[in-house]
C-alpha cells in the first residue's frame, strides 16, 4: 500500500508539473522583404503580478519561458534604427519600472533562461517605450506585423520597428 501511495503521489506531481509548462510557439512574418521568425516559450499570467513581481525590474529576462526566446532575420536589418546583421539571436528584455525598457539581441541563442547571458555577447541593444493596455494578454504573445515585432504579455506591449 505504501508503494501504491508513493506511485500515486509521483503521478500527481508529474501531471501537475506537465500541465503548468509553457507551450513553445513560433511567430513568423515578412517585413520589407526580410523574413523574421520568433521562437519562444509562452507563459501565462495566471493571476500573478508579472512586472516587478515574477519578472523583476532592472534585471535581464529571457523574454519568454524555458529555453531562450530566439529571433531570426534572413537579411541584415535595422531594429529601431540600429543595424543588426542577418542571423539567429537570443532575445532578452530588461523591463524597467519607469521609462524605456531595453530589448537585447544576443549572439548566444541556445541558452536556458538568462542564466548563461553575458552582455559581452550582445549584438544589439535598443531602447523601447512600453505601452500599457487596460486589457490583460494572458499568454505571452509575439507577432510580426507589417512594420516589425510585436510583444504582448500582461498589460505590457512593445513594438520594435524593423527595416
Amino acid at each position: 500500500m505504501k508503494t501504491f501511495n508513493l506511485l500515486l503521489a509521483f503521478f500527481f506531481v508529474v501531471s501537475v508539473s506537465c500541465a503548468q509548462k509553457s507551450p513553445r510557439l513560433e511567430a513568423k512574418g515578412t517585413v520589407n522583404g526580410t523574413q523574421i521568425s520568433i521562437d519562444y516559450g509562452a507563459p501565462s499570467v495566471k493571476g500573478r503580478t508579472v512586472w516587478g513581481g515574477l519578472e523583476k525590474y532592472g534585471v535581464v529576462w529571457r523574454a519568454g519561458a524555458n529555453e531562450n526566446t530566439t529571433v531570426s532575420f534572413d537579411k541584415d536589418v535595422k531594429v529601431n534604427g540600429k543595424s543588426l546583421a542577418a542571423g539567429k539571436y537570443g532575445f532578452f528584455i530588461i523591463p524597467n519600472e519607469s521609462g524605456d525598457w531595453v530589448a537585447i539581441f544576443n549572439k548566444k541563442n541556445d541558452g536556458w533562461g538568462a542564466y548563461s547571458y553575458t552582455e559581452a555577447e550582445d549584438a544589439l541593444r535598443v531602447n523601447v517605450t512600453p505601452d500599457f493596455d487596460s486589457e490583460v494578454q494572458e499568454q505571452l504573445m509575439y507577432a510580426v506585423d507589417n512594420s516589425g515585432i510585436v510583444f504582448a504579455w500582461d498589460k505590457a506591449r512593445l513594438h520594435l520597428t524593423v527595416e
